[in-house]
């Protein structure tokens, strides 16, 4: 450890390197966090459904995401598609569209427990109102889902965020990137993915940190 040299981590490492890849991993995070919960809730609402055309093809789609791992899709992605479509697609439009499809099977899944967390009483009380199936879903059931999986969703969320290191395998430009092109650059590897490693850490403990906090409260007011 007598030999590592951290003098090159300054404001214009920051600027130059890491400001672009730590900014791009936010998009991403934020954009396939809301994607994927958007498409994870109709994916759990078709689980759900009691029409099998419905739940079959949701089931399938859910099981085979969950069962690849998130580099290989990525890969397949970005490789597949402008083969299929004869189009280019770049890295990061690429690194958006595999996220948001992959993340939307496991928010369909934290999705589908919180609608199932609901007391039936609650869709019978929404009928008894004489609202449809989909407005009991919408003002009934998905608000109290919603608010009954959101401490888990933040935290999938937070690993969403570390997952997005994987996106170095279609060259796209995230913090990780960053700090891999700064230790090429300044020819200090080591000190780079060691700092790489302690700013992740930082940021996904501080996120963990706010999640539990959040938890306690939404604990408290039940």
């Amino acid at each position: 450890m007598s030999g590592l040299d951290l003098s090159f981590f300054n404001l214009e490492l920051v600027s130059n390197y890491l400001l672009k890849g730590f900014i791009f991993s936010v998009q991403l995070t934020l954009i396939a966090m809301v994607g994927g919960i958007v498409f994870g809730t109709l994916l759990a609402l078709m689980r759900l459904s009691s029409h099998p055309w419905l739940q079959w093809p949701a089931t399938l789609y859910v099981n085979t995401m969950r069962s690849i791992p998130l580099v290989m899709v990525i890969l397949w992605f970005f490789l597949l598609i402008p083969f299929l479509t004869g189009k280019p697609m770049g890295a990061e439009l690429s690194a958006i569209v595999t996220f948001t499809a992959f993340e939307a099977a496991y928010y369909s899944e934290i999705m589908r427990a919180g609608i199932q967390s609901v007391a039936r009483g609650q869709v019978y009380a929404g009928y008894a109102l004489g609202l449809t199936y989909g407005q009991t879903m919408r003002l009934v059931v998905l608000p109290q889902a919603f608010r009954n999986m959101l401490p888990i969703l933040l935290t999938q969320t937070i690993i969403l965020f570390q997952d997005t290191s994987l996106v170095y395998a279609i060259g796209a430009y995230d913090l990780l990137r960053g700090f891999t092109t700064a230790g090429r650059n300044f020819n200090r590897p080591v000190e780079a993915f060691l700092l790489a490693t302690v700013v992740y850490f930082v940021i996904c403990f501080s996120l963990s940190l706010l999640v539990k906090r959040l938890q306690a409260r939404i604990a408290i007011v039940r």
